[in-house]
C-alpha cells in the first residue's frame, strides 16, 4: 500500500506533462534451458519516457524447485532525448527437473491518478534438465577405499645423503676443536666453563670508568653519581677483604676497615668519600664540579693503592727492576 501511494504522488506531480505513449515492457530468460543446480537470469526491460514512473516487482522465491538468489540493481541501458531504457535482473536457480511456466513479465506504471500493471506479450518458459545415466552400459560402483602405495627409498634418498654429509662435516669440525684443545692442554669441557671472574681491583676500575663516562653529575644527577661511587667501593671492599660492606652503614664500614692495613691517605679518602656520598643521598647536597671530580679520583686511587701486590714468579724480575734496566 505504501508503494502504491508513493507512485500516485509521483504521477500526480507530473500531471501537467503532455500525455505520452505507455512504456514498452519486454522480458526473457538467460538462458531458458538449464540443468539441475544451474543459475539463470530473469530479465525485465522497460522503454519509457523520462517523466513516466514505473516500478519493478519485488520477487520472492517462487517455490516449486525454483529459488531467487539475488535481485540486482536497475541498470540504465540507453538514454536518448526524453526516451530511456531500463533493465532489471533477477538471478535464480533451479533444483527440480521439468518445464516451468514463469508467466508474463510485469511492472507497475503510474499515470496521473491511475496505477496500472503492464505485462509482456508472451509467457516465459524454463526447461530444467538432468543428467541421464544409462544403467545398461554404465555400472555404478561404491566408493573405493584409500590405497596405500609401497614405500620407496628413492623418495628420501637425497635427504638422507645430505644429512650424512652434514653429519660428516660436524664430526670433522668437532675433531678439529678437540685436537686444538688437547695441544694446549685443555679438555673439551673448557669450552663450557664460565669465564673466570675479574680480580676485584680490575672489576672496580672498569666500573668507575663506566660511571665516569655516563656524565651523571654534569646533568645534575648527583644522587645517582654518588650512589654509584659508594656501591663500587662497597663491592670492592667485599671482594678484596671479605667484609660485608653492602649491609653496613658508612660509619660501620669505616670502623670495620680499622683492622685492615691501609695507607693513611687511602683511609682518609675512603672516609671522606663515604661521608660526601651520605650528604648527597640523604641531605640532598649538590657538590660543585671540582668536588665531584676529586671524589672520583679518590675512589680511583683508593682502588689502585690497595690492590693486591702480585709477587713475581721465580726467575722473573720485579717491574721496578725492569724499569731501571730500561
Amino acid at each position: 500500500m505504501k508503494r502504491i501511494v508513493t507512485l500516485l504522488l509521483l504521477a500526480g506531480s507530473l500531471s501537467g506533462a503532455t500525455a505520452q505513449q505507455r512504456p514498452a515492457v519486454t522480458a526473457r530468460l538467460e538462458p531458458d534451458s538449464v540443468f539441475i543446480g544451474d543459475r539463470f537470469d530473469y530479465v525485465i526491460e522497460v522503454e519509457k519516457d523520462l517523466v513516466q514512473v514505473v516500478e519493478f516487482p519485488e520477487f520472492r522465491s517462487p517455490g516449486g524447485g525454483l529459488e531467487l538468489v539475488a535481485s540486482l540493481p536497475v541498470d540504465t541501458l540507453e538514454r536518448e532525448g526524453r526516451r530511456m531504457k531500463l533493465r532489471k535482473r533477477y538471478r535464480m536457480a533451479a533444483f527440480e527437473e521439468g518445464r516451468f511456466n514463469l508467466g508474463t513479465g510485469q511492472v507497475l506504471y503510474a499515470d496521473k491518478n491511475i496505477i496500472d500493471t503492464l505485462h509482456t506479450a508472451d509467457s516465459l518458459l524454463l526447461r530444467v534438465g538432468t543428467f541421464q545415466i544409462d544403467s545398461t552400459s554404465q555400472s555404478i560402483y561404491d566408493l573405493k577405499g584409500q590405497k596405500n602405495l609401497p614405500f620407496r627409498f628413492a623418495e628420501i634418498r637425497s635427504y638422507v645423503l645430505w644429512g650424512l654429509a652434514l653429519l660428516a662435516v660436524l664430526l670433522v669440525g668437532l675433531y678439529g676443536v678437540v685436537r686444538y684443545l688437547r695441544q694446549r692442554g685443555r679438555g673439551l669441557g673448557s669450552l663450557f666453563r664460565p669465564a673466570p671472574p675479574l680480580p676485584p681491583h680490575v672489576e672496580a676500575i672498569k666500573a668507575l670508568e663506566t660511571l665516569h663516562n655516563q656524565k651523571l653529575w654534569q646533568n645534575n644527577r648527583y644522587k645517582a653519581y654518588y650512589s654509584g661511587l659508594s656501591d663500587i667501593l662497597r663491592h670492592y671492599i667485599v671482594r678484596r677483604w671479605n667484609i660485608g660492606a653492602l649491609e653496613m652503614t658508612s660509619d660501620e664500614i669505616i670502623e670495620a676497615m680499622r683492622g685492615v692495613e691501609l695507607p693513611d691517605k687511602a683511609r682518609r679518602d675512603l672516609s671522606s668519600l663515604l661521608r660526601d656520598a651520605d650528604l648527597v643521598k640523604f641531605a640532598k647536597a649538590e657538590p660543585d664540579s671540582e668536588q665531584n671530580e676529586n671524589d672520583y679520583l679518590k675512589s680511583y686511587y683508593f682502588v689502585e693503592e690497595t690492590k693486591p701486590v702480585v709477587e713475581p714468579a721465580e726467575g722473573e724480575k720485579p717491574d721496578s727492576e725492569l724499569k731501571k734496566e730500561d
